[in-house]
């Protein structure tokens, strides 16, 4: 028998990276390692998805692997305190740092250019009279704690890589800024041997240049930081509806608990205005409980005993007991958390050529640079001129925009999925939903309620009426089906009294036989009336207008004899038709697919609009319309209920899963919808077009900015200065181009 390994998934913050580069070299350190299946790092959110077996890695060699590579991770102190609120206070450090780094740079900075630009007038040199020589000696001085404090990031960074024979944004900002700071200083205290002057008025120094790169590069980094923090609020949301406490009985005692030391089974009392603690089925009292942060449902749900209750949502009046069934990651809550960062944290298809162009980018922009400076040497400048197109070259560079560029609007994607009930599983899975030709939507309780009603039970013989009725009724009983739960219910409402049949058959996608004694009733389509050779012929012109009339129509035979037709119906979504429009606004071809007959898939695809259907469709033939739909060269989504239609599900490049928001099928779909609602489909899919329309954008603007700038500077058409204030705002605009998503309607 073949051994299948179970990988883990490992979520690892990390710090230090800056661009597209340490995406690369994070990613290839820990992919070497033995047991590493796979490794996604993303920029954006500054964490690493890897995928391990964990009977050959464990946390520590990955974090020894990361930290080889020139990086850190994050790691809580205690066990105690929860992961998310470790990294967050972390991050808060890390901004914390760059804000005082870039405080201190402006007060050496600001008075370092002012000098610089006052020194390009004659009359101002004239001004200062014997004290103008010295003038070089004091933007040292003011340059030199810019450089070693508050530039110390970019040359700590640089030097690792260069141990590791590699390089990124921060090698080229090393060299560019250090060069310009050393010729200075050179010329500053030994002209000689660069030729100048040591008294000369023209001293070309280039100390503005070192000081406002650096700071400039430090406030884009600090936009940055700002501006994504916004991105990830989504989850910041979801962590925020973590109850911190809850009041469990233990020995006869209530006693309040953390979050952390609730356990499984435990009952728990909550109260008006709580928030409940964790996942459960109320055993005693009822209440109403607002659901909307999880259903986005704004009105309050009716619990009782029995029911269902998840944590993070809010009890609104009733007191009640409830015993603990899902707790952590397991839970509602926790599954949706899990679901957004894993989702934000993947790789989308797309980002595939930046990363290809990231991988050579570093080194060849130092290439470049390199012949820039020999070049203008080669046409007649001074080394002075030339270094400072090389230096300029270097600066306008960066791969920053490249790295930001598909991971913050995924993010931003993503979050605004879940803040609407719209849990997408991937990157992937967004990217290829707006490719999308055709969907397929399952009728019952997708595009229908799903709730279905006996309108009425038309007995063809009179006599032993109401034994024939218990007998029906008792029949379906056993059954989970909705047609066999809407005849239970019927019996409910007539108190029709239940009897155990002596045996319970049920056919899969034909109906069930039952036997009571002697009898043996069979309840089911046309089909299952055929086979055990029952005629209903005879009632052919009723049958035809109940059909004419859109019902579902149930055959009822009790010892081979015709005994009864029951009349079904279930009911259209209100949303339907305008969502199932919208759809077809975005060009994609809609078809219904369904077990029920011809006429009622007829009259239902009428209702909303649907031009082509599949009626009749036992459930283990969706999966083949669904493979046969894809064989026509088309992307297809199927929509269902995530259970029933797994087969179909699973079959389809895109699967959408209608959920009730209890009962999550988060592992099977590509997108799960919380509020059972096709308006959603919908927004998903808008929501994909959205995204990925985003993404080109970011991914045109990097790629156009590298193109334009690069030969602008090598040129001399860019100074330095205008080329670190032009890289900083290339990363920013990347990331604000990204949140304007959040402003659009879904």
């Amino acid at each position: 028998m073949e051994n299948k390994t179970k990988f883990d998934l490992i979520t690892l913050p990390i710090e230090g990276m800056t661009c597209a580069s340490c995406v690369l070299r994070v990613e290839k350190a820990l992919k070497k390692i033995d047991g590493v299946q796979d490794a996604v790092v993303n920029l954006a959110t500054e964490q690493a998805q890897v995928k391990i077996d964990p009977t050959k890695v464990d946390f520590n060699r990955l974090k020894e692997a990361v930290e080889k590579a020139g990086y850190s991770v994050i790691e809580p102190k205690e066990t105690t305190i929860e992961f998310e609120k470790v990294v967050e206070e972390e991050r808060e450090k890390q901004f914390n740092e760059l804000t005082k780094d870039l405080k201190f740079a402006l007060l050496f900075t600001i008075p370092v250019f002012l000098i610089s630009m006052l020194m390009m007038s004659i009359k101002f040199q004239n001004s200062i009279g014997n004290f103008l020589p010295y003038v070089p000696f004091l933007l040292f001085i003011l340059t030199t704690p810019v450089l070693l404090k508050s530039g110390k990031r970019f040359f700590k960074i640089a030097w690792n890589n260069l141990k590791h024979f590699s390089s990124d944004m921060n090698t080229l900002v090393a060299i560019g800024t250090g060069s310009a700071y050393i010729y200075s200083s050179i010329v500053t205290f030994f002209p000689e041997l660069v030729g100048v002057q040591r008294h000369s008025s023209h001293l070309e120094i280039y100390y503005d240049s070192t000081a406002v790169i650096i700071t400039l590069i430090l406030f884009g980094r600090w936009l940055e930081a700002k501006s994504k923090s916004r991105t990830s609020s989504a989850i910041k949301k979801l962590i925020g509806l973590k109850p911190k406490k809850a009041n469990v009985i233990r020995d006869g005692n209530e006693i309040t608990v953390t979050i952390e030391q609730l356990k499984l089974n435990d009952i728990v009392i909550v109260r008006p205005g709580e928030k409940i603690p964790a996942d459960g089925f109320i055993i005693e009292g009822a209440s109403s409980i607002n659901e909307a942060m999880i259903t986005g449902e704004s009105l309050p749900v009716e619990k009782k005993e029995g029911d269902k209750v998840i944590g993070g949502t809010i009890n609104l009046n009733g007191t009640f007991k409830f015993r603990v069934s899902a707790i952590g990651s397991k839970s509602v809550l926790g599954q949706i958390i899990r679901l957004v960062e894993e989702a934000q944290s993947s790789k989308a298809p797309i980002q595939n050529l930046a990363d290809k162009i990231a991988s050579v980018f570093v080194p060849v922009v130092i290439l470049i640079a390199i012949l820039t400076l020999i070049g203008w040497l080669i046409a007649g400048s001074n080394f002075s001129s030339a270094l400072i197109h090389f230096v300029a070259v270097l600066i306008i560079a960066c791969p920053c925009a490249l790295g930001l560029a598909t991971p913050t609007a995924l993010i931003v994607g993503t979050g605004i999925g879940a803040d609407n009930g719209i849990l997408i599983k991937n990157a992937q899975s967004l990217e290829l939903t707006h490719k999308l030709t055709d969907l397929v939507i399952d009728k019952t309780g997708t595009i229908t309620e799903g709730k279905l009603k006996v309108n009425d039970i038309i007995f063809l013989d009179e006599s032993n009426k109401e034994l024939n009725l218990k007998l029906i009724v008792s029949s379906e009983n056993k059954s989970e089906h909705p047609i066999g739960k809407a005849i239970v219910n019927y019996g409910k409402e007539n108190h029709i009294q239940i009897i155990e049949p002596n045996s319970f058959k049920y056919k899969i996608g034909f109906g069930i036989e039952a036997h009571f004694g002697e009898d043996v009733v069979l309840i089911g389509n046309e089909i299952l009336m055929e086979e055990n050779k029952v005629d209903f012929s005879v009632y052919q012109e009723l049958i035809n207008q109940l059909k004419a009339d859109g019902k579902i129509i149930v055959y009822v035979a009790i010892n081979r004899r015709p005994m009864a037709l029951i009349s079904i119906s279930d009911a259209i979504k209100k949303n339907s038709h305008e969502a199932i429009q919208k759809i077809k606004s975005l060009g994609i071809n809609v078809i219904m697919i369904t077990g029920d007959s011809e006429e009622t898939a007829k009259r239902v695809a009428g209702e909303v609009g649907i031009e082509k259907y599949f009626a009749r469709i036992l459930p283990d033939e969706k999966a083949n319309v669904v493979k046969q739909l894809k064989g026509e060269k088309k992307i297809i989504g199927m929509v269902g209920d995530g259970i029933n239609d797994a087969p179909a599900l699973a079959q389809a490049d895109v699967s959408i899963a209608m959920s009730s928001g209890t009962d999550i099928a988060i592992e099977t779909a590509d997108i799960t919808l919380i509020k059972n609602d096709l308006m959603d489909v919908y927004r998903a899919i808008k929501l994909s077009h959205l995204t990925i329309k985003t993404i080109k954008q970011n991914l045109f603007w990097a790629f156009i900015y590298n193109v334009i700038g690069i030969p602008l500077a090598a040129f001399g058409v860019l100074n330095p200065m205008i080329a670190a204030l032009a890289m900083s705002l290339s990363s920013v605009s990347v990331v604000t181009n990204s949140l304007r998503i959040r402003k659009k309607n879904l």
